[in-house]
């Protein structure tokens, strides 16, 4: 899950992505960047939140919130970068041992009992979450 007010430190991989674009510094992508990754724009995820929690009590779960749209992380570093105009470049570290390869929720479950499905597209999402941190992290953008 990302959106903006993420915490420019948290060790996420958008939030640490944004933040080394905008300061032009090198986007660390472990291993190759061919793993992939779902990602789920925090106002989707409330809204699944809010209608699993106005459904009936025979409604239980598990049931997946999520966005299943992959994307590697690469393709997100290219994005970023782009949407950014940074002058980054992209610097591959090897790939921590517990790094799984794919992350992709079935949301099935909450598609047929939530009606829900995410509406927020990775690029809008991010156009929030780069816009966030220009505006309110001048200091933390300026670091070397």
């Amino acid at each position: 899950t990302y959106g903006p007010r993420m915490h420019p430190n948290d060790g996420r991989v958008v939030s640490n992505f944004v933040v080394q674009a905008l300061r032009n510094h090198d986007i660390t992508v472990y291993g190759d960047g061919n793993q992939s990754r779902a990602f789920c724009y925090v106002d989707d995820l409330v809204d699944g939140l809010i209608r699993l929690m106005e459904t009936a009590d025979e409604i239980t779960g598990p049931i997946n919130i999520g966005n299943p749209d992959e994307f590697t992380i690469r393709e997100l570093a290219e994005m970023v970068i782009a949407m950014t105009g940074s002058s980054s470049k992209i610097v591959h570290v090897p790939l921590p041992s517990d790094d799984p390869r794919q992350r992709r929720p079935d949301i099935s479950k909450a598609e047929e009992l939530l009606g829900w499905r995410p509406k927020i597209t990775l690029r809008n999402g991010l156009k929030t979450v780069i816009d966030y941190f220009k505006q309110t992290e001048p200091l933390i953008i300026a670091m070397p």
